[in-house]
């Protein structure tokens, strides 16, 4: 089994997602599991703001960036 703490996700890759996107995308880029991410959005826990659009979960990208100390290019 291979580990890997190297996350695929680069600042500008994020920025590409546009404004939302889903939590398993946004736990990915948070190196959250993707049953663990929607778990804590389900809970209220995820670490930014989850919007809830119907049935789905979104969240905007904005404030992943924020957590992760990076402006987000208006």
């Amino acid at each position: 089994m291979s580990t890997t703490t190297d996350n695929p996700w680069t600042i500008d890759a994020v920025r590409d997602l546009g404004v939302t996107t889903d939590v398993g995308t946004a736990g990915a880029i948070l190196g959250i599991g993707r049953s663990k991410a929607y778990a804590l959005a389900k809970s209220g826990q995820f670490p930014v703001r989850v919007l809830r659009v119907g049935r789905r979960y979104v969240v905007p990208v904005p404030e992943i960036l924020e957590l992760l100390g990076v402006q987000a290019i208006t």
